[in-house]
């Protein structure tokens, strides 16, 4: 039977098909809008089930608040065009709405939300069938509190972050929300740090500290050898320093001889009071800037979070906060005492170990 326009509008409007998708459809349905409906569903399980290896690292986080509710969601896809679609945005935003007015807790809960003629789950699976491209809810996070603020990076819907406090306080709760963004904290204070992460960062602090204290030694006595230390510190350089006549092979054996005695001497005889002394001092700075409170105001590189809230209203708290972006960025997480930043992932002034790289913002 022919298929009317009417009918291709109706069904495009209820599935958010395209035309094409939606004429084909009806057709094999001889214009049964349920049963097109139905065939367009299963072509986004298809998809979904032929591409659920391919990595969805694309999509859109938008966060919202109501009252004292906020929450993050992601919807996630494979690339940047579909994830910047006007009816991609309007499915997640759609999607949050319902969270959100559901009070939701989990994903999975908002997986199984009403939605169209199915879940929420089903509306994902049928947009993954339109686009052709995998989709996956991702990143669903609240935070509960007397007061509560969201902040979506530069409006680009690929960061956001959210917090409650135990007042209401526009200005300072907005700020917060900024600093998590920027400088992506793992706790409010170092109570909220596991013991696991603090065990496992003392434990590196003292292995670096161990090695800086061996190459030291090992630096000097071959310094001391009349061997420049940069032309056998591997055995590649070793071998390319040797080739432009920098060295020779006893200048070479020497250095092994030297490094291996000398390492071997000093790694037995380290000051072990020594070491955790500068490992706890290593840990104390890795606190402060992993926790927000401690961590320095990205306005203001003269006050900690602490202050700027106290000074604020001394009875300002914050209560609980969450971050979702889906950009891989440095991430304090995988940070490791010692190191220096030398990559900037979003456009915030960045203060870390005494370097500054001050970066353009707008509140």
């Amino acid at each position: 039977m022919a298929v009317t326009m009417a009918e291709i509008t109706k069904l495009r409007k209820i599935s958010g098909a395209g035309m094409m998708d939606c004429k084909n459809a009806l057709t094999e349905a001889n214009g049964d809008i349920d049963k097109a409906m139905e065939i367009i569903r299963k072509k986004g399980q298809a998809v979904a089930a032929k591409r659920s290896d391919r990595e969805a690292s694309e999509g859109c986080v938008l966060a919202k608040k109501d009252g004292e509710f906020a929450a993050i969601i992601a919807l996630k896809c494979e690339t940047d065009f579909v994830a910047k679609n006007a009816d991609f945005v309007a499915l997640t935003q759609a999607i949050l709405d319902a969270a959100v007015a559901n009070r939701c807790k989990t994903l999975e809960e908002v997986k199984a939300l009403p939605m169209g003629n199915g879940t929420v789950q089903d509306a994902v699976t049928d947009r993954s069938g339109i686009t052709g491209e995998k989709m996956e809810l991702d990143g669903y996070n609240v935070v509960e509190g007397a007061y509560t603020s969201i902040y979506n990076h530069q409006g680009n819907n690929q960061l956001c972050t959210i917090v409650a406090m135990n007042k209401e306080a526009e200005a300072a709760a907005h700020g917060v929300a900024m600093q998590i963004a920027a400088m992506n904290p793992i706790a409010i204070d170092e109570a909220g740090v596991p013991e696991s992460v603090k065990e496992a960062e003392i434990q590196v602090a003292i292995d670096k500290t161990k090695k800086e204290q061996v190459d030291k030694a090992v630096e000097v006595a071959l310094k001391k050898a009349g061997i420049n230390p940069a032309h056998v510190d591997s055995e590649e350089h070793m071998e390319s320093n040797k080739a432009k006549g920098w060295i020779t092979d006893e200048d070479i054996a020497k250095a092994k001889e030297i490094i291996a005695t000398v390492s071997a001497e000093k790694a037995a005889n380290l000051p072990q009071q020594m070491i955790e002394n500068i490992a706890k001092g290593r840990l104390g700075k890795f606190l402060k800037e992993v926790c927000l409170l401690n961590q320095e105001d990205i306005m203001d590189g003269k006050m900690t979070v602490r202050e700027v809230l106290k000074e604020a209203d001394p009875e300002l708290q914050i209560v609980a906060f969450k971050r979702f972006s889906l950009r891989a960025e440095y991430d304090f997480r995988n940070y490791r005492m010692g190191d220096c930043v030398t990559t900037v992932p979003f456009f915030f002034p960045v203060i870390w170990s005494g370097y500054i790289l001050q970066l353009s913002i707008t509140r």
